[in-house]
């Protein structure tokens, strides 16, 4: 039986962006016209709530769990805080194949009208065949006394509705249908990725798709659209992936990072973002409307939403299976900027999910080092099943490549004079390199995946083979000390997943 919705004093069913960017205007403080002509709020929560966020189950050892009872409360709550409010009710689909797609909406208070605006971008339009499977409920004038932040995201995945509480930050709307979907992805076979897409038009004389997993903020979104080989984007956040490497997309907009955005290195984010059509969340503004996207005084993760038709892409629909996994992993140490991963090892790097933490994630991630299985914080219950599920799926794809990135540094954290980033160019060649089968693989004698003896057109080995960086620079013992450390790490993590299939720990 369909939700049915809280009443309310009035409901705007559909508005134009015109309309909505009006009651931006009209009733939102801290909003800011920029030099752009769009409009930037600053929010007063900066990042995703994961402290905040509860799934609804009476199952005990399920992560982050509230009782249906205490949920129920809170619901009722909720819908008594909009009996007497004006909402606004956006509909549309995660994701446009006919053959997988899924009605969603969001209802939320008029007074917080830039989020709806920044949600329709991201859905892809209702039609004639649409029925809601998936309903976003989203209050930022109600708190949640008493709950970490006084704030509330509740996940009912029985009903598939999530209702939130509290939060002004627009990726709570976005995460709230995309966590759902993780659950319905699952439920029909297939795996929910954190994860850009990009296709390779005609290499080999066939198109080839890439899906690119990372942490927010780890370099996905500039990885998926920096063009190589004539590259496109599709897709910069969550992709489907089934048996036999099926793939389809989720979204039909943009949401990224604008800290750092340099049209040079992003032209195509760039370009996007700095539209009059464009909204922005958190990026800093001067009084006058400059836009500065190299300043962090406020906070990192400030953030824009595009439609996808505003850019140059690849249409989501008839995706060919995939062809390559990146995983991404900022790392600081002795990780390459690529390495191969061998058929037993993907599963299991997949599983480690290895990053440094960004603003992203709020402030208890940001620069340390994080292990997020999948670099998917959004799955929706033990997160074996996720590793399981993948490495099912990875059987029934033996042509699929799997590889390792690393889009931080190399020979130590920024500010240590020995060490050397990993820039978006070098990433950039290696995704060259590997689509075009120009690299030279040499196994690496401590963690057995291949690492590159050359690469044409990378101008730095050291970022390539770390090994020998650290030899050259008289610092073998602290990188066999590093090797040690890591591996123990490693293999303690994995076995702390129950149900975990014992060949991904051994692939370790």
């Amino acid at each position: 039986m369909e939700f049915q919705l809280p009443s309310a004093a009035s409901v705007a069913v559909n508005p134009t962006q015109q309309e909505m960017r009006a009651w931006v205007e009209a009733y939102m403080s801290n909003i800011t016209v920029t030099e752009f002509d769009n409009i930037n709020y600053k929010a007063a929560v900066k990042a995703r709530l994961a402290d905040s966020t509860f799934f609804i189950t009476d199952v005990e050892n399920h992560k982050n769990r509230m009782s249906r009872s205490e949920y129920e409360a809170w619901a009722a709550k909720q819908d008594a805080y909009i009996a007497d409010k004006d909402m606004i009710l956006i509909e549309g689909y995660i994701g446009p194949d006919p053959t997988f797609r899924t009605g969603c909406r969001l209802y939320i208070e008029r007074t917080q009208a830039n989020i709806p605006a920044m949600q329709q971008q991201l859905y892809f339009p209702k039609d004639d065949a649409w029925t809601p499977e998936f309903t976003v409920i989203y209050t930022p004038g109600l708190m949640a006394p008493g709950k970490p932040d006084d704030r509330l995201i509740l996940v009912d995945d029985d009903n598939y509705v999530t209702r939130v509480l509290g939060s002004d930050y627009f990726g709570e709307s976005k995460m709230g249908g995309l966590r759902m979907w993780n659950h319905l992805v699952y439920e029909q076979g297939g795996l929910a990725l954190h994860s850009g897409l990009k296709t390779f038009p005609d290499v080999d004389g066939e198109e080839k798709v890439a899906l690119i997993l990372g942490l927010s903020g780890t370099g996905k979104t500039t990885t998926t659209f920096r063009q190589q080989l004539g590259s496109l984007p599709v897709q910069d956040d969550f992709n489907a992936l089934f048996s036999g490497g099926k793939v389809y997309a989720s979204e039909n907009g943009c949401f990224a990072k604008t800290f750092g955005l340099d049209p040079d290195d992003e032209p195509s984010i760039y370009g996007g973002t700095t539209r009059p059509d464009a909204w922005l969340e958190n990026t800093w503004v001067s009084p006058e409307g400059k836009v500065d996207f190299f300043n962090d005084s406020d906070t990192k993760n400030g953030r824009s939403t595009f439609p996808l038709a505003n850019i140059r892409h690849r249409d989501p629909n008839h995706l060919p299976p995939a062809n390559y996994v990146l995983l991404l992993n900022r790392n600081q140490t002795i990780i390459p900027a690529i390495a191969k991963l061998k058929r037993e090892q993907a599963a299991a790097y997949f599983m480690l999910g290895e990053t440094i933490g960004t603003s992203a994630g709020g402030r208890a991630e940001a620069g340390k080092s994080l292990r997020v299985p999948g670099t998917n914080p959004f799955f929706f219950d033990n997160d074996a099943l996720m590793g399981n599920r993948f490495l099912e799926l990875l059987d029934t794809m033996p042509d699929l490549e799997v590889y390792l990135m690393n889009t931080g540094r190399v020979g130590g954290p920024e500010g240590d004079e020995r060490s050397k980033k990993v820039k978006i160019r070098h990433s950039s060649s290696a995704i060259e390199g590997f689509v075009t089968g120009s690299i030279e693989w040499v196994e690496d004698p401590d963690f057995g995946y291949f690492v590159a003896a050359s690469l044409p057109g990378f101008d730095d080995p050291d970022l390539l083979q770390p090994k020998k960086m650290y030899e050259a620079q008289g610092r073998a013992d602290e990188y066999d000390a590093l090797v040690a450390k890591l591996k123990a790490e490693r293999v303690e993590y994995m076995t702390t997943f129950p149900g975990l299939d014992p060949s991904i720990i051994n692939a370790i």
